[in-house]
């Protein structure tokens, strides 16, 4: 049996449909349907079968998925032996980051790997913790680097190693002509008559950020939920929102928004983050040059 042929069948598995199969694999869904179609005349067993307008795995492709997932899964870890015989730090690197690490922390990590380790190849994709962590234990990524808020810290799973890498501020975005926009700081039950801008709704981010407003007293009234920072602050300087807004990756703010300190701080922690038994050198000097960037990034 063909080995892209088995990966297709193993990200239809993993994601559900053939759709997702093809973002996962960067190839479009014809040319996973086309290698599933040869998987099966090879097999001699349909492994597809139509669910509503989309499609469902059938016995045998359950059967052939759960082996697939074992080859690929042992394959990994042969590669990850070599790797370490020889030391070689070669190959594609696989990165999940949250937008803001993407723009502050990985340019200059990666212009060093590229001068320190040529033959490496980084790829890079944007992605919360809810999306980056399942895609690390699946093996769909390789290295990420994820958030975690005081207020509700990100679950880990076990078989994933972190490595802390700074300590970011989170602060509130307020209309320059709001009555508390000439202090400094503020306490965010203070800020009780505006509603709120928020990170996409249903995500890791937008529940830090109401959990941190609840601890304050504070029962956010949502206006605007998108994932984007600076879309948040045109909001906020239109006078329709608040925001609460990290410092590191931080735009120029637009006419119209203050930002205050809060009291007491929001902060919340960024993390590095590989499956533990993928820990190949190509790893280890990723995890070397995001650490010496993140140590000139202040506190």
């Amino acid at each position: 049996m063909n080995l892209d042929r088995l990966r297709a069948l193993h990200a239809v598995s993993v994601h559900g449909s053939v759709a997702g199969a093809a973002q996962a694999l960067h190839v479009t869904p014809s040319g996973v349907s086309q290698q599933l179609g040869k998987l099966e005349r090879e097999t001699g067993h349909p492994l597809l079968e139509p669910d509503g307008r989309g499609v469902r795995l059938t016995r045998a492709g359950h059967v052939l998925a759960g082996h697939a997932a074992r080859v690929l899964t042992q394959l990994a870890a042969a590669q990850t032996e070599l790797d370490g015989l020889s030391g070689s730090v070669a190959g594609p690197v696989r990165i999940g980051a949250f937008v803001t690490a993407a723009r502050a922390v990985l340019p200059p990590a990666l212009t060093m790997l590229r001068e320190r380790h040529p033959r490496l190849a980084p790829i890079f994709q944007e992605g919360e913790a809810d999306h980056v962590l399942p895609a690390l234990v699946r093996g769909d990524l390789d290295l990420g680097l994820i958030e975690s808020w005081d207020t509700l810290p990100v679950q880990v799973p076990a078989s994933i190693s972190l490595q802390p890498l700074l300590r970011d501020v989170i602060d509130v975005a307020i209309p320059s002509r709001h009555p508390l926009a000439r202090r400094r700081v503020v306490d965010l039950a203070e800020v009780d008559d505006l509603p709120w801008a928020t990170w996409t709704a249903d995500t890791t981010c937008q529940e830090q950020l109401i959990q941190t407003l609840r601890e304050r007293n504070v029962e956010p009234e949502v206006a605007c939920t998108v994932a984007d920072y600076p879309t948040q602050l045109a909001f906020v300087a239109a006078g329709l929102a608040a925001a609460l807004v990290p410092r590191m990756g931080r735009d120029p703010l637009p006419d119209g928004v203050s930002v205050l300190a809060t009291r007491p701080a929001v902060h919340r922690k960024v993390y590095a983050a590989w499956r533990a038994d993928a820990d190949r050198p190509a790893i280890g000097a990723c995890l070397e040059a995001l650490d010496t960037v993140a140590q000139g990034i202040p506190a």
